[in-house]
């Protein structure tokens, strides 16, 4: 003999698989650790800040760019 089953919580636990479902695809695509995150946004400080301190003033224009 077959299971009774209450169509409202089998509708519910769909649902509910549904989603996190989704989650888990959505924290493949866009997710990023708090970790990661702060390590890129280090890196591209550090980035900048070299090519800030390295950066060449006063430079000569090349040859053929003379401004009139």
């Amino acid at each position: 003999m077959a299971d009774i089953v209450n169509l409202r919580q089998f509708k519910k636990r769909k649902a509910k698989d549904a989603k996190e479902q989704n989650a888990a695809e959505n924290r493949i695509v866009f997710g990023r650790t708090g970790a990661e995150k702060q390590f890129e946004k280090n890196a591209s400080r550090k980035t900048e800040l070299f090519l800030d301190s390295n950066r060449l003033e006063g430079r000569v224009p090349p040859a053929g760019k003379d401004k009139p």
